[in-house]
């Protein structure tokens, strides 16, 4: 019987930390680069998840609501921001060139569509394999692959 009381007044103590929840887990940091596409946390992105991606990019980028991108917009920078600074001449004669690239039509903007398009382009360059996702490691082993096409030296 006293054994029975004592497990009795143990329980009756102990409840309060039997009934507090563990120890609350540690926030993780926020997934960045193109891991904040993988949706199902699979680790990886097929081409559904990263086109949803670059949709979502694309209207956060699309400062105005205006449905296409000004350079401005697409290489936009706030140096009052934690970690952000304007790029050097040489950054932004690179970005000017990219946003050239990107502007097939020529119109100063890149449309929705030639967005998409360069998303496209860049998924298929990571794609080695060509099983349609993509993680990572695939990605930084295609950007370390050489160029088919030499680079003008002269630059």
């Amino acid at each position: 019987m006293i054994k029975l009381i004592s497990v009795a007044a143990f329980l009756l103590l102990a409840q309060p930390a039997l009934a507090a929840d563990p120890a609350p887990a540690k926030p993780t940091a926020p997934v960045r680069g193109m891991m904040r596409y993988d949706t199902n946390g699979d680790g990886w992105v097929d081409k559904s998840e990263w086109a949803a991606g670059q949709e979502a990019r694309f209207k956060e980028l699309d400062i105005n609501k205006d449905g296409k991108l000004s350079q401005d917009e697409l290489f936009a920078r706030t140096p009052a921001a934690p970690g952000n600074v304007l790029p050097t001449d040489r950054q932004f004669d690179r970005q000017s060139a990219y946003f050239q690239r990107m502007d097939t039509d020529k119109d100063g903007f890149v449309s929705k569509a030639e967005f998409m398009a360069q998303a496209d382009r860049n998924f298929a360059r990571c794609d080695l394999d060509k099983d349609g996702r993509i993680n990572t490691a695939e990605c930084r082993q295609a950007l370390r692959r050489r160029t088919a096409t030499p680079v003008n030296s002269d630059r």
